[in-house]
């Protein structure tokens, strides 16, 4: 028998339905929505998360781009569906959050559309476990995207769920990721991001050779001194509290 088009769809977009309602609640739990929030969830299925979350807010607003489970969704008060792609989506005009069981193919799109989204405070994802572990340095590393964007926003790791709380079973357990907008940024935009993109530019794997390209040897060696790092230690292994300390000591001295 061929198979159905919601069957298609969640293969085309490794799409794992979250079923299990302890995992569903610990979603909800971690994303710490009140009455008053407007959430948008990206998809979202036979509605488990969609229910858990309209009994935690003022409105959920559910994008789900296959019409077969759009239609099957129960209606709601406070739910609006909309059948369309959360990528396409223009972002709500007051103030929100994204929760959502995301197809796992569209990890990095969905992340980068909440990272861009003006009016968004944050943004709670169930993502496959290493993209999660990754992000938020829990393998002892830190990935450029994760220092480039720590001045407007913090990232944690919230929660481990296991592959059996989905339908169908994955072949990897899943990660809360738990993405939060600073009310103030720590650094200034444009200086940091050319700094953070001068300190990956791959000069041996080295953070230190990779600034001395630009600032003064003796600045970036006494800046490291003070933080007691290593001049040989890799870039993926500088803490982002440390590269904002190295960002203010050598801006500030190379004025």
């Amino acid at each position: 028998m061929a198979p159905s088009s919601s069957s298609r769809s969640r293969r085309v977009y490794g799409q794992n339905l979250l079923t299990a309602p302890g995992a569903v609640r610990r979603l909800v739990d971690a994303a710490g929505i009140g009455p008053g929030d407007v959430v948008v969830e990206v998809g979202a299925g036979r509605g488990h998360l969609t229910a858990a979350l309209a009994g935690r807010c003022r409105r959920v607003i559910a994008y789900e781009v296959d019409p077969v489970l759009a239609a099957a969704l129960p209606a709601r008060d406070g739910v609006t569906v909309r059948v369309t792609d959360f990528l396409a989506a223009r972002p709500p005009a007051e103030p929100f959050t994204v929760v959502g069981n995301i197809p796992y193919a569209l990890t990095s799109a969905v992340v980068d559309w909440c990272l861009h989204a003006p009016g968004l405070t944050g943004a709670t994802l169930l993502t496959q476990l290493e993209y999660a572990r990754k992000r938020t340095g829990d393998y002892g590393r830190w990935s450029r995207l994760t220092i480039a964007t720590w001045p407007r926003w913090q990232w944690e790791l919230a929660g481990r769920v296991p592959r059996e709380a989905f339908r169908p079973v994955p072949r990897v357990d899943g990660g809360i990721l738990r993405l939060t907008r600073r009310p103030r940024p720590l650094a200034p935009p444009g200086g940091y991001a050319a700094f953070v993109e001068l300190g990956f530019s791959g000069v041996g794997g080295s953070l230190h050779a990779s600034l001395c390209r630009r600032y003064d040897q003796r600045r970036v060696a006494a800046a490291f001194r003070a933080l007691r790092l290593e001049h040989g230690t890799p870039v993926g292994l500088v803490w982002p509290e440390q590269w904002l300390t190295l960002f203010r000591l050598l801006h500030a001295r190379s004025r």
